[in-house]
């Protein structure tokens, strides 16, 4: 007899119940799909119910082994599954990574050596217990189940799948529309970690929107074996410190989490505005309250976006190099960037009240009024490519008004100094 969800949901009490709710509420945060959502919901059930920890695996292709912030986003999933009593299963894909994973690739990957794969392996262990709890966490190896395969097995494995199921991956569609080559052997990537899920009868598979196909081939895979179908998480990609490419050290655009604390501070200082509540739910360990009230804070102009950045680089440094470090980096930034930033003698100039209206001014006639552009023309340009400070704050709006008041700074490029002077 099949037991259905309102069967499970049946045999709670309402404490459980709530604590089902609790888990749910937690781990749908930032995600960009579940599927099946209802099924999550029954797995956590049944884990409270028999008392036994889901188990959550995470894929890892050890091809780069310096983890940014932008990797972290599943790993503080995992560890949230981690802190409600469930198991994560971080599997190095040491087999799979000979292979090199395709996704997203538009030409074959060249494979690791075994000892390429072995030393990286090693590096992501020291990175990832950083958020990771090592008591909750069992590391495992593909090349445990993958390499004793037979030929037998490996053609029983292919045909479980079609080509056309293949050529719906988007990178793969690409590469054969355009005619760029495919080897056989990269068809068996995604086979692989399918049938990593397979033997390691997961219940949750957690990876990137990248990874969907993937991921759902696990799934594929263990109802053809027979297995209970894991939950996969998408989680989003997040944007680097350009807030317009996926962060990647290739481009530059990352905050890595082993790097040195004042690098980490000053790095995170420089997220665009836009994109700093999602940073803090992504790849913070705030927790669901604490974020509701930041945001809440942001909107209604009670938490200035400065102090907000500032916690938030606090909270990276805390996370990975401790409190005392997060607090010698914040002090060395407010120095030598905030304070050191603006010279001893700024040169005060005049500005007529009359041109106010209403203690406000075109931020554009201001620069032309004080003389630190010579035309409305060169005001804009500056504005636009984020030259202008006013009080250390970057305005970027060439049609922006401002409240002007004695003593306030205006700041054009890195050397333009105006103390304004109301007369």
């Amino acid at each position: 007899m099949t037991v259905t969800k309102t069967d499970v949901w049946a045999q709670l009490t309402p404490e459980q119940q709530e604590e089902v709710t609790r888990q749910l509420e937690v781990l749908r945060r930032g995600a960009v799909e579940i599927v099946p959502e209802e099924d999550l919901k029954l797995k956590i059930a049944e884990a409270i119910i028999d008392n036994r920890p889901l188990k959550v695996k995470l894929g890892l292709d050890p091809s780069a082994p310096d983890i940014h912030v932008g990797h972290t986003v599943v790993l503080h999933k995992l560890r949230q599954f981690q802190e409600f009593g469930h198991e994560v299963q971080l599997l190095i894909g040491d087999f799979t990574g000979r292979i090199g994973d395709p996704t997203g690739k538009s030409e074959t990957r060249k494979p690791l050596t075994e000892e390429d794969v072995k030393r990286n392996a090693e590096t992501y262990k020291k990175q990832i217990f950083k958020i990771l709890d090592p008591d909750k966490t069992t590391v495992c190896y593909n090349s445990e189940w993958l390499s004793p395969l037979t030929f037998t097995d490996v053609v029983e494995l292919a045909a479980k799948l079609t080509v056309a199921r293949v050529l719906e991956r988007d990178d793969f569609s690409k590469r054969y529309t355009s005619g760029q080559p495919i080897h056989v052997h990269e068809f068996f990537y995604p086979l692989m970690q399918g049938y990593d899920s397979v033997a390691l009868k997961c219940d949750v598979e957690l990876g990137g929107t990248d990874q969907k196909f993937n991921l759902l081939m696990g799934r594929t895979l263990q109802k053809e074996y027979g297995v209970a179908t894991q939950v996969a998480i998408m989680m989003p990609l997040l944007e680097g410190l350009d807030g317009v490419n996926k962060m990647s050290k290739s481009l530059g655009n990352y905050i890595g989490i082993d790097e040195e604390a004042n690098q980490i501070y000053g790095k995170s200082m420089s997220i665009p505005d836009e994109l700093m509540l999602k940073y803090y739910e992504l790849a913070t360990d705030l927790t669901n309250d604490e974020l509701a009230a930041l945001r809440q804070g942001i909107q209604d102009g009670t938490v200035h976006p400065r102090d907000a950045k500032m916690r938030l680089a606090a909270t990276f440094v805390r996370m990975y190099h401790g409190d005392e470090a997060a607090q010698e980096a914040e002090r060395h930034f407010v120095t030598v960037f905030q304070q050191r930033a603006l010279p001893d003698d700024i040169e005060e100039i005049e500005l007529s009240a009359a041109e106010l209206e209403d203690g406000s001014i075109r931020l554009v006639k201001l620069l032309v009024s004080l003389g630190l552009q010579a035309t409305n023309g060169e005001a804009k340009r500056s504005i636009q490519q984020g030259g202008v400070r006013l009080n250390e704050e970057k305005i970027a709006d060439p049609n922006a008004s401002v409240a002007i008041k004695e003593g306030d700074i205006l700041q054009v490029g890195k050397r333009k100094f105006a103390k304004i002077k109301l007369a």
